[in-house]
């Protein structure tokens, strides 16, 4: 019978919290050994499926001759035997038959694991199954009648790889089988391919007969062997300065023209793509916000696709001169093309000029260098600007040299500078029929006869020493400034300050100072103010000449012609000059954008890649296993220790808790051998007796 206060210990010996805790304990040994069981039974055989070779009964990588025996053999067996064997069965013989006895398919499987027919494997054995082999079409396996050697590919092999990394272009590579219909059904996308990318990127082919340079190129399981994720045809590309199969990227995507050449323009050659513009946005989202010293070239196209690689290589080359945009062709908006642009049909190409000059349209289709032609032609507006970017070229630059050629010694530029306004372009419209005035389509004789006084600007002009061009006033101010230099050069250059706005025309006399004479006087640093205020001079000698006149195309032509007549006519002496460097100008927002994330996006695959190539690896599960036991035998270990040591923590508090006890009952027992004192109790009837001081009391 139990004593009153004391509690009976619970029916069950185990709780539901000391389950908790324990599951709590050992999840990660738990989570492990699920994990590796996981691994074992479902990724270890989707992995490593069993072989043509086990269907056969025979070791891998068996001969030809091995194939067939073992072909024979099975069948001889099939046919004295009373039971039919099931169809199925049948397919994967006769299917591995013909695929291992196919000199040129297993060495492909032996070598790369391709087996590009196992779709018609998976077709038969839907289509008919339950069907004797006789009633089906044999052979499974029809041979592709593809010769790569036919097809004019540029062959890479072993010995001329590593010259296709002389220079610094881009290399892509497709992998070919000459056993492999998909490469037959290839061929004329790649032919594509090839025309597009000429000039671009270096193109080459190789097959896998070469086994060394294939091996390389291929990609490698944890096992080492290689392989090609997708089989044949397999694309893979060295970006620029590339030239190890470490940093190579591997094309997985569709295989189409329009893909592929976008996945190497993006992700190798790391060019931003041109955008499409609709009719509404062409207007007011390219040509309105375009900036106003930029061609706009618009390419039509009547398929919808993507800028070829050329095209927007050559889009990035003239970023300085021009912005590019696509528009979709469309039968039903062929009147608005025609009336604001001037386009019949498309594909065509749309050059915007100068405000107020007709649009230059080139009709078809262009290759790469056609294309280059033409931007030549029209990468700056029929009026050029003078600009940053366009200075040295344009021969209005004190560090460079006349259009005529470095060895002329005097040269001029005529310019109109202003504010962008409407003032602005009616003086452009005027210097743009100056310029055709004295280009006169070559017939300088016919210029001359009419207007002896013109002959100068005329001879100057065709000799290439004179260059018409327009200044923007507002974003190069400092130049406009210091060319101008007047009282009211506030109406012509630097931010509008009021309502008038006055282009200005003038002419700049340029002159090579002679290079055995040092005009700059000796550099004096011996104090902060002469290192402070000392520049060198210019190499070339400047003189400014500035219009008055009016906008009569005649009287500005005989003037520019007499400036030009004194100018080589008299014996000016060279002096020292400063002129202010031209601002640069802001890139075009499509090519400002930074491509490193197309390089991110690639670096991405190629972990995700290897990270799946891993995966694979048999030794996980074991390793998985191994790592779930140790787990579980830490854990125990610790458990057991901290269970050991609470219980003897419990034992000394217990042996804590009986001492003063123990000590309590010693000493009343040895109190109660001793009689009591007369001090130890007061006594009933006691009292306490009043003190006196007296003795006698």
């Amino acid at each position: 019978m139990a004593t009153q206060g004391r509690q009976l210990p619970p029916n069950n010996p185990i709780s539901v919290s000391s389950v908790k805790s324990t599951l709590t304990a050992y999840f990660v040994p738990l989570l492990l050994l699920a994990a590796s069981i996981f691994f074992q039974l479902v990724v270890v055989p989707r992995n490593f499926p069993p072989s043509h070779y086990d269907v056969l009964g025979i070791p891998k990588y068996s001969s030809i001759e091995e194939v067939t025996r073992a072909y024979e053999r099975i069948t001889s067996e099939w046919n004295s035997s009373v039971e039919v064997p099931p169809t199925v069965d049948l397919i994967k013989v006769q299917y591995a038959y013909e695929l291992l006895t196919n000199q040129i398919l297993k060495r492909d499987y032996d070598i790369y694991n391709i087996d590009e027919h196992l779709d018609v494997l998976e077709n038969v054995k839907e289509h008919h199954s339950g069907k004797h082999l006789s009633q089906i079409d044999l052979p499974l396996i029809h041979n592709a009648s593809f010769d790569p050697i036919d097809q004019d590919y540029e062959f890479i092999n072993s010995g001329n790889f590593l010259s296709k990394f002389e220079d610094d272009k881009a290399l892509l590579l497709q992998i070919v089988s000459s056993g492999s219909n998909r490469c037959a059904q290839f061929s004329e996308t790649w032919k594509r391919i090839v025309n597009l990318l000429k000039g671009v990127s270096n193109i080459g082919v190789v097959d896998l007969s070469d086994v060394q340079l294939s091996v390389y190129l291929a990609e490698k399981k944890s096992s080492g062997k290689p392989f090609f994720r997708s089989g044949v045809p397999a694309l893979l590309a060295f970006p620029p300065g590339c030239k190890s199969s470490k940093c190579l990227y591997r094309y997985e995507g569709e295989l189409s023209v329009d893909a592929i050449t976008d996945w190497l323009a993006t992700n190798i050659l790391n060019l931003p793509r041109i955008p499409y513009y609709s009719k509404e946005s062409l207007v007011h989202n390219f040509l309105v916000k375009s900036k106003p010293h930029l061609v706009k070239v618009i390419f039509i196209s009547k398929s919808g696709e993507r800028a070829t690689p050329f095209i927007r290589q050559a889009a990035k080359d003239y970023s300085p001169y021009a912005t590019f945009g696509f528009a979709l062709w469309k039968e039903e908006e062929s009147t608005f093309w025609w009336n604001v642009f001037g386009v019949e049909s498309a594909p065509a190409i749309v050059f915007m000029k100068d405000p107020g000059v007709q649009p230059v349209v080139y009709q078809g289709s262009t290759n790469s260098s056609m294309f280059i032609d033409i931007m030549e032609k029209n990468k700056h507006h029929v009026l050029p600007q003078l600009r940053n970017a366009t200075s040295m070229e344009l021969g209005c630059d004190v560090q460079g040299y006349s259009r005529a050629g470095i060895d002329t010694k005097i040269w001029y530029c005529a310019l109109i500078a202003g504010r962008p306004s409407q003032e602005l372009n009616k003086m452009r419209e005027t210097m743009r029929r100056v310029q055709e005035t004295l280009s006169g389509n070559g017939m300088i004789d016919d210029i001359v006869d009419q207007d002896p006084l013109s002959a100068p600007a005329a001879l100057a002009h065709e000799q290439k020493r004179l260059t018409f061009a327009w200044l923007d006033g507002e974003a190069q101010h400092r130049y406009c400034f210091f060319h101008i230099h007047s009282e009211d050069s506030y109406e012509t250059c630097g931010p509008r300050r009021g309502m008038t706005d006055v282009a200005r025309l003038f002419v700049v006399r340029y002159e090579m100072n002679p290079k055995d004479e040092k005009l700059d006087t000796p550099k004096q640093t011996n104090n902060i103010f002469n290192a402070l205020h000392h520049t060198e001079s210019d190499p070339v000698s400047t003189l400014v000449a500035k219009y008055n006149g009016s906008t009569d195309t005649s009287e500005i032509i005989r003037w520019i012609s007499q400036i030009i007549k004194d100018g080589d006519s008299r014996e000016i002496p060279p002096f020292k000059t400063k002129a202010p460097e031209l601002v640069p100008e802001d890139s075009s927002h499509i090519w400002s954008k930074s491509s490193k994330k197309f390089i991110s996006s690639g670096k991405n695959v190629k972990s995700w890649s290897s990270l799946s190539n891993q995966i694979g690896d048999p030794r996980i599960g074991p390793s998985l296993l191994l790592a779930a036991l140790m787990s579980f035998g830490l854990i125990w270990l610790n458990r057991s220790r901290s269970t050991q040591s609470s219980s003897q923590n419990e034992a000394n508090q217990i042996k804590d808790e009986d001492k003063p006890s123990r000590r309590s009952r010693s000493r009343s027992g040895a109190n109660q051998l001793f009689p009591p004192s007369i001090t130890d109790s007061e006594p009933k009837d006691a009292q306490q007796l009043p003190l006196s001081d007296s003795d006698s009391e």
